[in-house]
């Protein structure tokens, strides 16, 4: 392998335009993604089918940036600078950044008319500046002479500066159209980079077409490898990502810290100082054993250390990995092919965890799957001097681990077998004894993880997702109907309650609980209905849950339920799983679909109660609490219609965003919480805060008049509404979670 073209040293104001210009590209390359996905979101709506088809894009556009830099390697370095220039200049015809005003029919299917969308509106400009790594980094090559790979590491700082930058700068100081101007002047800085980077290019380019003849290119076995090598590290993020937010904590923003580990993994493996990375790889084995062994149990009240493991394993993972990829890096000559490789396997672990496995899996299986996959790829020595020896690839090595493969398999199941909580725990123990003797033993590694996975909580696992309708997954979570005890029976997300229903009795299958309870805001409000708006109140409801809220319902009443996951509809539809639908409302309509986008095509002013309880655990829609959002509710409702909303939230404070669209919407509002004594909590009633919202000052009056806990809403100083144009969620943080 040749990892440099000459021995002509470069000095640091060669280096700099480069390093610069792979810097700046990325960086707009991983503002851009946040910013179009929120320019998108109130025309498109929240659905995760949405983001799955605008990621792909993304990714496709980025193999298709990789695929033009490796193209222009034909032509001479002038002639592929030129050729660049002027494509930039023709892609700048897109600027100001932004989409294009079409908008979606209601029967539009999002895995075309996303991607058509997107493309349309950013594919030119995504285009041009995916290829900058790749190309600038030959270039480099060409102009220095020196080993170009370590500029990767400049390219993913500036992915990760980029990430972080958007929701911690850009999104609370910019409106989306400021941001839109300065990502085009970001662009114009680049074209003036780039050219920059032109200055300094040779007439000729016989260095590397020299090494090329004398070098013949990576065979297909070993593209292969590249291919893998980057897709495993890449599905991972995702599955991370997904373990996080759905077994351990549904937080904010989280799915920035798996990302950004990714991208820093770059800048370690591709770094020309080798030690950080030889430290971290030679570590992963060890992490990824410890990941192994926390995933088969609740995280509850261990959230922290549970999320810090996975998050310490993908990111030594992803170092171990992709310094291999640095390893085996080919020569300059033929470098925009290797980044080529490397973006094929990332588009193919994106499509294994966010297309393929919600369509084959009802648990998040990938992740193990892809745990299995990086200890098998996982070239790293035993940190055991002695073990080391024993794993040195002779006809011995060999012998120990084909018994030793089979042997740890079966204590796996001997520890489910055994009915014995001593020989249980004696296996276990014994696997992890395995797992750290088998580190430089890549087969016998990955067996050792299977077993631990088993018995450290996976064949409870394996039992619950056989049960027919136990684990139900689609596009927008993994939902478990399961005992909630011997007297109840739960639907849960992850982490997350949905909904809980009594059991023992017809009475108490109609009792509503959790954050429903008859003494929640919205308890009282559905309770007053009758005296508000009579006895044929019209009832609308976002976000179904396990169909709680449907036992308030009353005869004469019609409900309006909106709902964007058809498998939830199917679970609260389904007696043998919930009966609050089956028994309370068991015509009520279900329109499936983003709930903004299908209340702004509904009639105007035909409904006297709209309640909005569409939030994820505590991930927040926020296209559903934006002034044009109350907007389409105001729409949708009478003059004196009572609009609730549900802000019960660990880690935000929204009551500030309510309480700004209401003053600046005309809306009067009342805040309640309600905190459940011990009896009701053995009722499965939990807390809850609600806000009641209404046009007319009366409909709110009459309402607190039933109940004394109902107090006015007060706006926080200086706290400007949320708008489709500008809203940012780090202000409304409880640190202090």
């Amino acid at each position: 392998m040749a990892t440099g073209v000459g021995d002509r040293k470069t000095t640091g104001s060669a280096t700099l335009p480069f390093v610069v210009t792979i810097f700046v590209g990325s960086f707009l390359l991983f503002l851009v993604q946040p910013m179009v996905a929120r320019m998108a979101l109130p025309r498109l709506g929240g659905a995760p089918s949405v983001w799955n088809s605008a990621m792909l894009v993304y990714q496709a556009l980025l193999l298709a940036g990789y695929a033009y830099a490796h193209w222009l390697g034909r032509f001479a370095l002038r002639r592929q600078a030129a050729l660049h220039l002027v494509l930039f200049a023709l892609a700048a015809l897109a600027l100001p950044i932004g989409l294009i005003a079409a908008e979606p029919s209601a029967d539009a299917n999002p895995f075309l008319w996303v991607p058509w969308l997107l493309v349309v509106s950013i594919g030119p400009l995504f285009f041009v500046v995916s290829a900058q790594a790749p190309l600038i980094q030959r270039w480099f090559a060409h102009a220095g002479q020196r080993d170009p790979y370590p500029l990767y590491a400049a390219s993913n700082f500036g992915s990760f500066a980029g990430l972080l930058a958007y929701p911690l700068v850009v999104e609370p100081l910019l409106p989306i159209r400021g941001q839109r101007w300065v990502w085009s002047a970001g662009y114009a800085l680049l074209a003036l980079l780039i050219a920059w980077c032109t200055l300094k290019l040779p007439k000729h380019q016989v260095v590397l077409q020299t090494v090329q003849a004398v070098t013949p290119p990576p065979g297909w076995r070993e593209r292969a490898y590249w291919i893998v090598l980057a897709a495993v590290p890449s599905g991972l993020i995702l599955s991370t990502t997904l373990h996080l937010t759905t077994d351990i904590a549904a937080m904010p923003l989280l799915w920035v810290i798996p990302l950004g580990l990714y991208l820093l993994s770059f800048t370690v493996a591709f770094a020309s100082n080798r030690v950080p990375a030889q430290i971290i790889a030679r570590a992963a084995p060890i992490i990824l054993i410890a990941a192994a062994g926390v995933l088969g149990f609740d995280s509850n009240g261990r959230e922290l250390l549970f999320g810090i493991i996975a998050l310490l394993n993908l990111f030594a993972v992803s170092v171990a990995l992709h310094s291999q990829l640095f390893a085996r890096r080919p020569a300059a000559a033929y470098l925009t092919l290797f980044y080529l490789m490397l973006s094929v396997g990332g588009v193919l672990g994106g499509i294994f965890c966010a297309l393929v496995a919600p369509l084959v899996f009802n648990w998040t299986y990938e992740h193990p799957l892809l745990l299995v996959a990086a200890a098998l790829l996982m070239v790293v020595p035993s940190p055991f001097e002695r073990i080391a020896k024993i794993w040195d690839g002779s006809a011995a090595s060999r012998t120990i681990g084909l018994v030793a493969v089979p042997a740890v398999l079966i204590l796996a199941v001997a520890s489910k077998l055994s009915g014995s909580a001593i020989l249980a725990s004696t296996a276990i123990f014994a696997i992890f004894g395995f797992a750290l003797f088998a580190i430089g033993n890549p087969v016998l590694l990955a067996a050792c993880l299977v077993a631990i996975m088993l018995t450290a909580g996976g064949w409870e696992r394996l039992a619950l997702a056989a049960k027919p309708g136990a684990m139900t997954r689609s596009y927008f979570g993994i939902y478990g109907v399961r005992p909630n005890g011997d007297d109840a029976r739960m639907l849960t997300h992850g982490t997350t309650v949905h909904g809980i229903q009594l059991l023992g009795s017809p009475a108490r299958e109609r009792t509503e609980t959790t954050y429903y309870a008859p003494l929640s805001g919205v308890g009282l409000a559905l309770q007053a209905a009758p005296q508000l708006f009579g006895l044929a109140a019209r009832v609308d409801l976002v976000g179904l849950g396990a169909g709680t809220l449907a036992c308030y319902a009353l005869l004469g009443q019609r409900w309006t339920i909106y709902e964007i996951d058809p498998a939830v509809a199917r679970i609260a539809r389904n007696p043998a799983q919930f009966t609050f639908l089956s028994t309370c409302l068991p015509n009520v309509p279900i329109v499936i679909g983003d709930a903004r986008l299908s209340l702004a095509h509904a009639r105007p002013a035909d409904a006297d109660v709209l309640m909005v309880d569409a939030f994820s655990s505590d991930a927040i829609p926020i296209h559903l609490l934006t002034r044009e959002a109350f907007a389409v509710y105001g729409r949708r409702l009478t003059p004196d219609g009572l609009l609730m909303v549900h802000v019960t939230n660990r880690f935000l404070d929204l009551d500030p965003v309510v309480a700004a669209n209401a003053a600046a919407g005309g809306w009067r509002a009342l805040r309640i919480r309600y905190d459940p004594d011990a009896a009701a909590r053995k009722l499965h009633e939990t807390t809850s805060i609600w806000i009641a919202l209404s046009r007319n000052p009366a409909t709110l009056e009459r309402l607190a008049a039933a109940h004394p806990g109902w107090r006015t809403l007060a706006p926080r100083p200086g706290f400007a509404p949320w708008t489709d144009d500008h809203a940012a969620i780090l202000p409304l943080f409880r640190w202090n979670s």
